[in-house]
């Protein structure tokens, strides 16, 4: 009985003295859960809160504020847009089905989004033509960041007003018609002849690679005195070539994408024109000898309108498009005179009788010939409204501008689609069809027109429209009147939406007896 009460009276001490002890463990587990408890509340608060946030902007990307009517059209998801439908190769030379289903589901003008910027697509001719003409009052020259990236922040394309014109003054003097005539001529001519003679002493050659390295010689020569024997230069062709690849491409930037090659291509490029530019400007003696010469004379002055960058960003821009859009065009010419032999019938017929009015049958083409040439006019008109180079003229509405019952708002990008209008069943019968003799006694174009835009419009038609037609034109004369050709393999083409041969476009070239 004793040990009994010894013993309640242990436990009963023990719990006197370890109460304290568990009721504050108590108190500090109830709090411990209460801090939890309030911990899970909140994380749960800001995941609502960010729901909220997401989904009011969600909203507003479907839903973008506007003071008058949208152009009917998605969006797409947001930031991504309808990127990777704009990109979506397409093998053919209709227009893309990014375009031509929205045209059909909306009409010829419609809102999307691509690379995160509201874009309107116009594939009307009348607002093609509006926003051309009311360029610097309701719209400007741009692109999106990603193409700024690649052509640099102070390119052409992206300059306004008086500095614009300032460096298209500057550019026509290379490429405007007093020099084509007295100097341009003569070399481009040169240039094709040597380079379908050395063509035809093979048993083939891809024939975009082969236009692209004869154009690409004879501007860079004139730009910035190329010479492809130099360390430094041999590999500025291929720097190029890489960034064309990758020129209208997914602008993601890892290695292995197009997108990437592409801007590694800018960056090396780059790198010779800079070095270029530093050992010129130390040679206050040298003499012009090129245009980068006249450039840098420029630079030179005393208060220059020109920034060193803005005179790289300038001949980048010049020494790509010097070249690349013309090998393209006429790569698809030569495909096209291949698949319609009436018109290569047609074209000799007019340069073997150039021919034969000369006193020396192996002169180059004079200027006076260049001119009477008025198929071979017909079939490059012909050749570029079908070739489709550029699938899209950018620009951007300065305010809100009210046009066929709809509001653009200020900010947002503009698509002129040349595609859509060079390829519409109401403006050209039967629009895919080859056929030059649709210009038969039309009126030459020298700018940009409601129903022809293959050279853009309004300020910014192309400097180098005059070059393009010459050299697309010579080469034309020596090709028909010197050999005759056939398709070894290739020549299939896919859009995406820039323009590409995928497996090349091979022909076999035969001197004429």
């Amino acid at each position: 009985m004793q040990s009994y009460l010894q013993l309640a009276s242990l436990r009963l001490a023990t719990t006197i003295t370890l109460a304290p002890r568990i009721y504050s463990e108590k108190l500090a587990d109830a709090a411990s859960g209460a801090m939890a408890s309030m911990a899970y509340i909140a994380i749960w608060a800001a995941a609502l809160a960010a729901a909220a946030v997401l989904l009011h902007w969600t909203y507003r990307w479907w839903h973008p504020r506007s003071n008058g009517r949208l152009p009917p059209g998605s969006l797409g998801f947001p930031i991504l847009g309808e990127t990777l439908q704009f990109f979506a190769p397409n093998p053919t030379c209709d227009l893309s089905p990014f375009v031509k289903e929205r045209v059909k589901r909306y009409g010829r003008i419609f809102k999307t989004s691509i690379v995160g910027r509201p874009v309107v697509v116009s594939a009307d001719p009348e607002m093609n033509y509006y926003v051309f003409q009311k360029e610097g009052k309701l719209f400007e020259s741009w692109y999106p960041d990603t193409f700024t990236e690649i052509f640099g922040r102070d390119n052409v394309g992206s300059l306004h007003g008086f500095m614009y014109k300032y460096l298209k003054t500057l550019v026509l003097r290379l490429y405007g018609p007093e020099n084509l005539k007295a100097v341009l001529l003569a070399e481009t001519n040169a240039a094709c002849c040597g380079s379908l003679a050395s063509w035809a002493a093979r048993s083939s050659v891809e024939l975009k690679e082969g236009l692209s390295t004869l154009i690409f010689e004879l501007t860079a020569k004139k730009l910035i005195g190329y010479d492809p024997s130099k360390p430094s230069e041999m590999n500025l062709r291929k720097n190029f070539v890489a960034f064309i690849r990758g020129l209208i491409s997914f602008p993601v930037n890892i290695p292995g994408t197009a997108y990437h090659e592409c801007m590694e291509g800018r960056k090396n490029a780059m790198k010779v024109l800079r070095s270029m530019m530093k050992e010129r400007m130390a040679d206050p003696e040298r003499q012009c000898e090129d245009f980068f010469d006249h450039v840098i004379q420029e630079l030179r002055r005393e208060k220059p309108l020109l920034t060193e960058t803005i005179a790289l960003d300038l001949m980048f821009v010049l020494l790509f498009a010097s070249f690349e859009t013309t090998a393209l065009a006429l790569t698809i010419g030569v495909k096209l005179l291949t698949e319609n032999p009436k018109v290569v019938d047609a074209l000799r017929e007019e340069h073997e009788a150039i021919i034969r009015n000369r006193k020396n049958p192996n002169a180059g083409v004079t200027w006076a010939e260049y001119k009477s040439m008025t198929f071979t006019s017909q079939v490059i008109m012909e050749i570029v409204r079908l070739a489709n180079i550029v699938p899209g003229i950018f620009r951007k509405a300065l305010r809100d501008v009210e046009i066929n019952g709809y509001t653009i708002p200020a900010g947002w990008g503009i698509m002129v689609c040349p595609p859509a209008v060079h390829l519409n069943p109401e403006i050209y019968e039967d629009p895919l069809a080859f056929n030059p003799w649709r210009w038969q006694g039309k009126p030459e174009i020298t700018g940009g027109t409601k129903h022809f835009m293959a050279f853009g419009g309004g300020l910014r038609f192309c400097v180098g429209t005059d070059l393009s037609k010459l050299l697309m034109a010579t080469f034309i004369h020596c090709l028909v009147t010197k050999y005759s050709w056939r398709t070894v393999k290739g020549g299939n083409i896919v859009r995406t939406p820039g323009l590409s041969f995928p497996d090349g476009f091979h022909i076999q070239l035969t001197p004429k007896n």
